[in-house]
């Protein structure tokens, strides 16, 4: 789960100056969390406690809601409905990690997934991108080879994970959308050596960089099983004490 967050926090830099490099400081004076880190944390609260995934996010959202939500949730978030609003944006995706950690086969998995995205991103590509996401993680805490993952998101969301980097990044610009985002930060990962070469080559793409930082970061923390120490202080100094007991909590209690 720190993984996420911490890819959320080093992509935050770039989400409005996208670079087509993986050659940059990991960490600014202007390195934040965003609206992927609130509502992470939000859907894992909400399986600690068993508590509606809606009601976590909207809760976490007014707690935080200068975060950086788009339009149309930040609108939902201030509402009194929990009505969901029918988006394919990648907010979906970007909070859909912890499921991944949680749960211990896949239909569970996908179905939390879909749950969690529901309560706003009830479009079919929104579900589909929150469920790669977290079946991506799960398959990588599961031990399963890239080449499985690869195969699996493809035969199951149709997913086209068979570009390289330097074929996507070009042309590549800011999408916001699942189905143009979700697949870009999965090949990241797949095309990484290790959890910060991940986190480099999702930003590296020139998109919505924090979030596909924060989709490739969870899913490499799972396979890779391990954060650098620079990154992992790096991350934990700059969020909120409520944010670090949430998530010591969740890995204590669903441990790699």
């Amino acid at each position: 789960m720190l993984g996420a967050i911490a890819g959320d926090i080093i992509g935050s830099v770039f989400e409005a100056r996208p670079i087509k490099t993986v050659d940059f400081d990991l960490f600014s004076p202007r390195s934040t969390f965003t609206d992927d880190t609130v509502l992470t944390v939000a859907i894992a609260w909400a399986i600690l406690e068993n508590r509606d995934y809606g009601t976590a996010i909207k809760a976490f959202a007014r707690r935080y809601p200068g975060a950086g939500y788009g339009g149309a949730f930040y609108q939902w978030m201030q509402s009194e409905t929990n009505e969901p609003y029918g988006s394919w944006g990648n907010g979906s995706a970007m909070r859909a990690s912890p499921v991944g950690f949680a749960f211990d086969d896949v239909e569970t998995v996908l179905s939390e997934a879909a749950g969690s995205a529901a309560v706003t991103h009830n479009h079919p590509e929104g579900i589909k991108g929150a469920q790669a996401t977290a079946l991506a993680v799960f398959l990588a805490r599961q031990g399963r080879s890239k080449s499985e993952i690869r195969s699996e998101i493809t035969d199951r969301f149709q997913y086209d994970l068979s570009r390289t980097l330097d074929e996507i990044r070009p042309r590549y610009r800011f999408d916001a959308s699942c189905q143009g985002s979700a697949p870009e930060a999965i090949i990241a990962f797949l095309a990484s050596a290790d959890y910060e070469d991940a986190v480099r080559k999702a930003i590296s793409l020139g998109g919505d960089s924090d979030t596909q930082a924060c989709i490739a970061g969870g899913v490499a923390q799972a396979f890779y099983r391990k954060i650098p120490d620079q990154i992992v202080d790096g991350a934990r100094n700059r969020l909120p004490e409520e944010f670090i007991a949430i998530v010591d909590r969740f890995e204590e209690r669903f441990p790699l």
